[in-house]
C-alpha cells in the first residue's frame, strides 16, 4: 500500500484518546500516515556507553550510563522540585539532577537504587548537573550479569512536542503505526529509483524513524528527499487546463488609487512605491502575475497588498485575501474595514464558523458581485463559495499553506493573479529551483520614524533586573509581552508555562498593573476582545505563547520578555520581536535562556543581539542551521518540505525536475507501464 492510503484516524492506535490526540493535531498530524511522515528533528545515540564526566566533540555533554542513587529531596514554592544525587558506576563521578516541576520523581526514584542514566549533564558551579535527563530503574543482578548489553538502545528518534507527548509516546505510535502499514510500496518509477539508486520507500519510511546506522539514515533521507522534490515539481508543472482567457488588469494608476494614498497619515517608503509599480506591470500583462513580496517585519508588505487590492477592485476585480489563522484574518479584515470605510469598496469577513442564513447571504452578495474585498481563512476556497469575478489572489504568510490549499482558491477564478506574501526571506536561485516562474519582490526599507529595538540576552542572575526594567516601562504608560513555550504545566517538562507565570507575574511582580493570558486553546471572540482590549490601553500586558508572534500591531506596546528562547526558530524570535518597535518609542525585547543552552542556541541568540534585519538574520540562520531546516514543519519557513534541504539538495532538485519535464514531455498523460505508479500515487492526493 501507499503511505498516503494510511488514512486511519491516529485514535485508532492503543493509548491514544482524547487529550493525546488533540496534542498530535497541534502537531498537524491527524491521521497514521500523518504520523509516519513525521521526520525526527534529531536523533539519539543510545549505541554505545558515556559515563558521567566525559565529554567530547562527537557526543557533546549527553551522558548514557548506570548510576547508583544517593538521595532525592523536594526543594523550591510548593516543594515541586526534586533534586537528585547519583554517581557513576563505573568511573564513580557524581551529578545532580534536577527535576524541576517533576514531584512524581520524589516518589519513583530511591535511594540506593540502580538506574540507566540518559541526559544533558553539563558543568555548574563547582559540579555536574541535569535538568533533561531520563531514568529507568534496573535490577544490581541484571547489571552484573548482562552490563552494558542494557546501555544499547540503537539510535532513537526525536520528535517535536506538544503538550502531554512525549518523546517515548511518539516512538511508541510511530512502531504500531509502521507495522500497521505492513509493507509501504514504492511511490517513484522503478527506472528512476535504479538510475538514482535510492533505497526502497519502505526501508526508507522505517530508517528515517529508527535507523539500524548513520549510512542508512543518509540514504533513507536521499530517498524521502527524492520522492518529495519529484512530486513538488511534478505538481508545480501540472497546470489545469485554460479553458478562457484571462482579463489583464490596467496598469493606470486610478484616481480612487491616488486620493487612498494622499490619505495615509505617513508617506510610503521608496521600496512600496517601487513595488506597487511591479504588481501593476505584472497585472497589466498576458500572463497571470505570479509575484512573492518578501519584506522585513514591520517593513509595510499588507499596506502594499491593500493599495494593490484598491488597484484591482477600481478596474472591476474581486479580490481574495487569504491569512493562516483566524486570528489574523479577523485583524486583517478589520483593519481593511477601516482603511477602505471612504473608499466605496465593500469588504467582508468569512470563516467556518459563519453558518446558516448568514453565510447564505455572503455568499449570494458574493456571488453577485457585490463583494469587492474577501477575508478569511481557508474557509474562501469552501465547495459552496462561489465569486462572480476573482481575478486578484493574496495570500498572507503564504509558506503555512499547502500547494493544493492555494490551487483550490486560484480555481475559484479565471488565472487571477497571485501575491504571496512572507516575512521568511529565500534566496531567489532556490526559489526559482521550486517554483519555476516565480517573480520576487523585496521591501527593505522600515517607514520613517522607527528606532531599531534592543535586544538583551537574560540568563537567571539577570530576571529581577528584566522585571524591574518592564515594570518602569508600565509604569511609564507602555505595554508588554510575555511569552511562553507552553499553555500549562501538564506533562513532564522542565518549560515556563503560561497559566504558572500569569498567576507569578500578576501577583509576585506586577500586581499593581492590568494583564491576561492569552493562548490557542481559548475560542476566537475572546481572544480576538483580549487583543482589542490591549491595543485600546485597557490591558498592560499579555502573558501569551507563540499566538501573538504574527499580525499584532500594537504602536504603544515596547516590551517583548521571551522565555525559553533558545527553543524558537530565529525566524520565530525575529517574528515575536518584530510586535515591538512599531512607533517612535524605543522598544526592548528580552531573550530569556536557560543554564543548558546549547552553543548553537548560544549562536542564534548573539544574532538576533547583533542585528535588527531580517534578511541578514535568515541568511545567519542558513549558515547556522541549513535551509532545511528552516523550511517546512521544522520552522515556518518557505517551503512545506520534511526531508529534503535547500541548500544540500539543489542538484537533487535540478534533477528530480529534469525527470518530470522529460516524463510530463513523452508521457503527459502518464499512461505508459512505467508512469502508473505517479498516477495512482496522484490520485490520492
Amino acid at each position: 500500500m501507499f503511505v498516503g492510503e494510511l488514512s486511519q484516524d491516529i485514535k485508532t492506535l492503543t493509548g491514544v484518546g482524547k487529550k493525546t490526540r488533540e496534542d498530535y493535531e497541534n502537531l498537524g498530524v491527524h491521521t497514521l500516515c500523518d504520523l509516519v511522515s513525521m521526520t525526527p528533528r534529531g536523533y539519539e545515540d543510545r549505541s554505545h556507553r558515556i559515563c558521567i564526566g566525559r565529554q567530547n566533540a562527537d557526543d557533546g555533554s549527553w551522558t548514557n550510563t548506570f548510576v547508583r542513587v544517593e538521595s532525592v529531596s523536594e526543594f523550591g514554592p510548593g516543594r515541586k522540585n526534586v533534586k537528585i544525587i547519583v554517581r557513576d558506576t563505573e568511573n564513580n563521578q557524581k551529578a545532580f539532577l534536577m527535576g524541576f516541576n517533576r514531584t512524581y520523581l520524589s516518589k519513583t526514584v530511591f535511594p540506593g537504587a540502580f538506574y540507566h542514566l540518559y541526559g544533558n549533564v553539563t558543568p555548574y558551579g563547582t559540579g555536574l548537573t541535569a535538568s533533561q535527563f531520563e531514568l529507568k530503574p534496573v535490577r544490581e543482578d541484571d547489571l552484573i550479569v548482562t552490563g552494558d548489553l542494557l546501555l544499547d538502545q540503537g539510535i532513537l528518534p526525536v520528535y517535536a512536542l506538544s503538550g502531554a507527548l512525549t518523546q517515548k509516546t511518539l516512538r511508541r505510535d510511530v512502531k504500531a503505526a509502521l507495522s500497521i502499514v505492513g509493507h509501504i510500496d514504492d511511490e517513484i518509477p522503478q527506472s528512476l529509483i535504479d538510475k538514482y539508486r535510492l533505497m526502497p520507500l519502505d526501508k526508507a519510511f522505517r530508517e528515517i524513524h529508527f535507523p539500524s546506522s548513520d549510512k542508512s539514515l543518509k540514504e533513507a533521507r536521499r530517498a524521502l528527499a527524492f520522492r518529495e522534490v519529484f512530486y513538488l515539481q511534478l505538481e508545480t508543472k501540472r497546470r489545469p487546463p485554460v479553458e478562457r482567457k484571462r482579463h489583464a488588469i490596467d496598469s493606470r494608476t486610478y484616481a480612487a488609487e491616488t486620493k487612498f494614498i494622499e490619505s495615509l497619515p505617513f508617506t510610503l517608503t521608496a521600496d512600496q512605491v517601487k513595488v506597487l509599480d511591479e504588481i501593476r506591470k505584472d497585472m497589466s500583462g498576458p500572463e497571470s502575475m505570479n509575484r512573492l513580496l518578501q519584506g522585513d517585519v514591520g517593513s509595510g508588505k499588507t499596506l502594499v497588498a491593500w493599495v494593490s487590492a484598491l488597484h484591482a477592485i477600481c478596474d472591476g476585480a474581486q479580490v481574495a485575501f487569504m491569512a493562516p489563522t483566524e486570528l489574523l484574518a479577523r485583524q486583517h479584515a478589520q483593519v481593511a474595514a477601516n482603511l477602505f470605510k471612504d473608499t466605496g469598496v465593500t469588504v467582508a469577513f468569512l470563516n467556518g464558523e459563519v453558518h446558516g442564513r448568514p453565510r447564505q447571504l455572503l455568499l449570494d452578495q458574493l456571488k453577485a458581485g457585490n463583494i469587492d474585498l474577501l477575508i478569511g481563512t481557508h474557509a474562501l476556497f469552501s465547495k459552496d463559495v462561489e465569486y462572480r469575478n476573482l481575478r486578484y489572489v493574496i495570500i498572507d504568510e503564504q509558506h503555512r499553506f499547502g500547494v493544493e490549499q492555494r490551487r483550490a482558491l486560484l480555481e475559484k477564478g479565471i488565472e487571477p493573479d497571485v501575491l504571496l506574501m512572507t516575512a521568511t526571506p529565500i534566496p531567489r536561485t532556490l526559489a526559482l529551483t521550486v517554483f519555476g516562474n516565480l517573480n520576487v519582490s523585496t521591501i527593505r526599507t522600515m517607514p520613517k520614524g522607527r528606532l531599531p529595538v534592543i535586544t538583551y540576552l537574560v540568563d537567571d542572575s539577570k530576571r529581577d533586573k528584566m522585571y524591574e526594567a518592564v515594570g518602569v516601562e508600565m509604569k511609564r504608560g507602555h505595554q508588554a509581552y510575555f511569552v511562553y513555550p507552553r499553555i500549562d504545566d501538564e506533562g513532564n517538562s522542565d518549560l515556563r508555562d503560561v497559566e504558572s507565570m500569569y498567576r507569578f507575574l500578576s501577583t509576585e511582580k506586577y500586581p499593581a498593573f492590568r494583564g491576561t493570558l492569552i493562548h490557542s486553546r481559548l475560542p476566537e471572540e475572546e481572544k480576538i476582545a483580549i487583543l482589542n482590549d490591549f491595543a485600546a490601553g485597557k490591558l498592560d500586558y499579555l502573558v501569551s505563547t507563540s499566538v501573538v508572534e504574527v499580525g499584532i500591531d500594537v504602536p504603544n506596546a515596547t516590551c517583548m520578555v521571551v522565555e525559553h528562547s533558545e527553543n524558537f526558530g530565529l525566524s520565530a524570535l525575529h517574528q515575536l520581536r518584530g510586535r515591538v518597535g512599531r512607533s517612535t518609542l524605543q522598544s526592548w525585547c528580552f531573550l530569556v535562556y536557560e543554564k543548558t543552552i546549547t552553543e548553537d542556541g548560544k549562536k542564534r541568540l548573539s544574532v538576533l543581539r547583533r542585528t535588527n534585519d531580517g534578511f541578514e538574520i535568515a541568511e545567519e540562520d542558513l549558515k547556522i542551521r541549513g535551509p532545511g531546516e528552516l523550511s517546512g514543519l521544522k520552522q515556518s519557513g518557505f517551503l512545506h518540505l520534511k526531508f529534503a534541504d535547500l541548500e544540500k539538495d539543489v542538484s537533487m532538485m535540478a534533477s528530480a525536475r529534469d525527470e518530470v519535464d522529460a516524463i510530463l514531455a513523452s508521457d503527459p498523460g502518464l499512461i505508459s507501464l512505467d508512469n502508473a505508479v505517479i498516477r495512482q500515487v496522484l490520485a490520492l492526493k
